[in-house]
């Protein structure tokens, strides 16, 4: 037995609640069942029992054992002095308050269905599942389902807001600086985020205004905060950055990022840092206040035509500055394009819409919607159990499902759990 599912199952009234009795024979009527604490103290607050025809009103304190009330040491605990009822699956031991007052106790295991229990093991059985609910989740109602992906998705949203608050506050509510960092270190994608999001943490964004309109600068500035610039090369256009980078660096008194920070290791040549830079110097030479254009946009195909941007001729020949490679125009992909809506675009949209007291999110919903299902381990799973993926809108909520609920085995605080359970 789990003490989560005796939350799970007091929570819910999945249990007979006719005929209720204390182990002391006393008749019991549950008027409220109270609301789950998830905080320290009782496991449920302002509850409502009658007992013996006398309505109690306190906290609700629930345990595997009685005894677990001592192992606890919630005797001299002030904080359950206001338990006016114990709930436990096996009542081993009488269980008194400080002042030697009796608390009555509500042996669970009699009243609650043998299926039910029969459901809870099938769900958490030990037999290798990549999922707990990977043999019923197909049967889920899709009003269920989906409810609970929009909730898993807005979730998520909330959860990469937390960076770009923290970022915002830095920038004293900059939103053009906060989204330049933003932008940074989605470039970098995984291998590269953070060194990106380091490099453009070390100068204040006025300077990328001062130099954006000349893009060789600007890619200089990026190039030599990245620490891209640090070593000796007999290239002729890595000693033009860097004669330039040592210029910007006297004028505007820059500290570059100690050492190579950035890596091209396990990296496609399109995704090294090299390219991903220039063309990040090549985005902010071509629009002077990109948010403001961002928060314009209600359209995937605009957002496409917004970052429609390649690099220096240089890098046409090059993905690093030591070896010639065949002539290609490097433009920012659409698959690309569409991670940086994902995972940045649109949450800082949401954010933006929540300081200024909105709620419509149909905008940038809409623009979710119509890009296609993110390709991964995670969703290939869930397109084997069958649970199709028709956009990135699913694909978020299912990464979310999967990562905060599935992983971490939080069944009974999943929709998709509690309806499982909840069935009998």
């Amino acid at each position: 037995m789990n003490e989560n599912l005796l939350h799970f199952l007091w929570k819910l009234k999945l249990f007979s609640v006719n005929n209720l009795k204390s182990t002391n024979g006393e008749i019991i009527h549950i008027i409220s069942n109270g609301i789950h604490n998830l905080n320290t103290g009782p496991d449920f607050l302002n509850a409502k029992i009658e007992i013996e025809n006398q309505v109690w009103g306190g906290n609700i304190e629930i345990h595997i054992n009685s005894s677990d009330w001592y192992k606890h040491n919630h005797e001299t605990d002030k904080n359950y002095d206001a338990v006016i009822l114990h709930v436990v699956w096996e009542h081993d031991v009488e269980i008194f308050r400080e002042n030697n007052a009796k608390i009555a106790t509500l042996e669970l295991k009699n009243y609650i269905s043998k299926e039910v229990l029969i459901s809870y093991n099938q769900l958490f059985s030990k037999n290798k599942k990549w999922i707990n609910c990977e043999n019923e989740i197909q049967s889920i109602d899709s009003f269920i389902f989906d409810n609970w992906l929009e909730r898993l998705y807005f979730e998520r949203l909330e959860q990469k807001s937390t960076i770009i608050l923290e970022i915002l506050a830095a920038n004293k509510n900059n939103w053009e600086a906060t989204l330049f960092m933003l932008l940074a270190k989605s470039f970098g994608l995984k291998i590269n985020g953070d060194a990106f999001l380091n490099f453009a943490n070390t100068f204040d964004f006025s300077i990328v205004r001062k130099v954006s309109n000349n893009v060789e600068q600007l890619e200089a500035l990026f190039f030599g905060q990245a620490g891209l610039l640090s070593n000796e090369n007999e290239s002729v256009y890595f000693e033009k950055l860097k004669k330039e980078y040592e210029y910007l660096k006297i004028k505007f008194k820059l500290t570059p990022i100690l050492g190579r920070q950035v890596q091209f290791f396990r990296l496609r040549p399109n995704n090294f840092p090299t390219i991903r830079l220039s063309q990040l110097a090549f985005l902010y030479n071509k629009y002077q206040n990109l948010f403001s254009k961002i928060i314009e946009i209600e359209s995937l195909e605009l957002f496409y035509s917004l970052f429609e941007v390649s690099t220096l001729p240089f890098w046409e020949t090059h993905f690093t500055f030591e070896k010639e490679s065949k002539k290609s125009t490097k433009k920012l992909t659409k698959s690309f394009i569409d991670l940086i809506l994902i995972n940045t675009i649109i949450p800082l949209k949401f954010v933006h819409l929540k300081s200024l007291g909105k709620s419509d999110y149909s905008s940038f919903l809409n623009i979710l919607e119509n890009i296609k299902p993110e390709k991964n381990s995670i969703i290939s799973k869930y397109n084997d159990l069958k649970i199709k993926s028709p956009n990135a809108f699913k694909t978020q909520a299912l990464l979310q499902l999967k990562n905060e609920y599935c992983s971490k085995q939080l069944c009974l605080q999943c929709a998709i759990g509690k309806t499982i359970l909840n069935k009998f």
